[in-house]
């Protein structure tokens, strides 16, 4: 049993490399025929699809009754985004930032985690705390909108290619986020199963292996992107992805169940996770870049913060 579930993991790690690769290469492409920037593909169509994992894993979590997994992921997601997938992608190689649009998309993913914590403080995400976050999530949607109408009002001609001459970047778009989305699933599904063999308590499995399971769209996205150039891409992408994971996601679970808040995460996850969240939008526009020691930091935050979990709550 143990060896067919290590041979899932190994093969949903395989599917979300190649989609992922198939995945970038297509939206940066799309990006450059249609006059989009990149900044906003990746903070709009990209983040949706590497977000799509979060959302199936917390829905169906809050589905069947397992709120703490459906806050533990959503949040752990945030976390684990910022202080070990950005992280590492910026020990790699420095990214410089556009420091405007950085600290707009930055305000919403920022006002959301506030949000959060002060509609948690009874220890409950009801239908109308989830309707608030939804609210501020339909804001970031139109902020990304109209920066997409003031880019083209801006530009006396773009040349744009024919739509009918993306219809091989849109196949393996679609191709490239199903491989992400369904081997994330498997691995998510796999590593429970490992977790459970040694006994982690489901909240902390919701946290760290359910968080980076379901992250590893923004981190082979973000790897890739980087690697190819496309550093534009990775922030805007983790910069969406956060946003959704803190009003899209629990804003709509909420709906579906009211979610319980454990005394763990309003004491220690939700400060933490706004620690990570203003470290990340402090290193971004002092020097507009992010520097690979600023990395490396935001890496050995996450590793004490994991180390915190187990050492105060397993």
């Amino acid at each position: 049993m143990i060896l067919i579930t290590i041979l899932f993991f190994i093969v949903s790690l395989l599917m979300i490399t190649k989609g992922a690769d198939w995945f970038v290469e297509s939206s940066v492409s799309i990006s450059e025929k249609s006059g989009i920037p990149k900044f906003i593909i990746g903070a709009t169509i990209v983040s949706f699809a590497t977000t799509s994992p979060e959302l199936a894993v917390s829905a169906t979590a809050a589905l069947i009754g397992h709120t703490d997994m459906t806050v533990g992921n959503a949040v752990g997601s945030v976390i684990c985004n910022i202080g070990l997938i950005l992280g590492l992608v910026v020990s790699i190689r420095a990214v410089s930032v556009e420091v405007e649009s950085f600290i707009r998309k930055g305000f919403f993913m920022a006002l959301g985690g506030i949000i959060l914590i002060l509609i948690s403080l009874d220890q409950s995400i009801s239908n109308i705390d989830g309707t608030i976050l939804l609210i501020i999530f339909i804001g970031f949607l139109y902020y990304n909108y109209k920066l997409q109408r003031a880019v083209f009002s801006g530009v006396d001609k773009i040349e744009k290619v024919p739509f009918r001459e993306m219809h091989r970047d849109i196949v393996f778009f679609l191709v490239g986020a199903s491989l992400v989305v369904i081997g994330s699933r498997i691995m998510v599904n796999s590593g429970i199963e490992l977790a459970r063999i040694v006994g982690i308590p489901e909240m902390i499995i919701g946290l760290t292996l359910v968080a980076f399971g379901t992250s590893l769209p923004e981190l082979i996205t973000a790897v890739s992107s980087t690697i190819k150039g496309h550093q534009d891409l990775s922030i805007g992408n983790i910069l969406g992805a956060n946003t959704m994971n803190i009003t899209l996601i629990l804003g709509v679970c909420s709906q579906i169940t009211s979610l319980e808040t454990l005394k763990q995460s309003i004491n220690y996850d939700f400060p933490m996770m706004l620690v990570f969240i203003f470290i990340l939008l402090i290193f971004g526009v002092t020097k507009k870049c992010l520097e690979r020691w600023e990395g490396v930091f935001m890496v050995l935050l996450y590793v004490m913060y994991v180390a915190g979990l187990i050492v105060w709550y397993v």
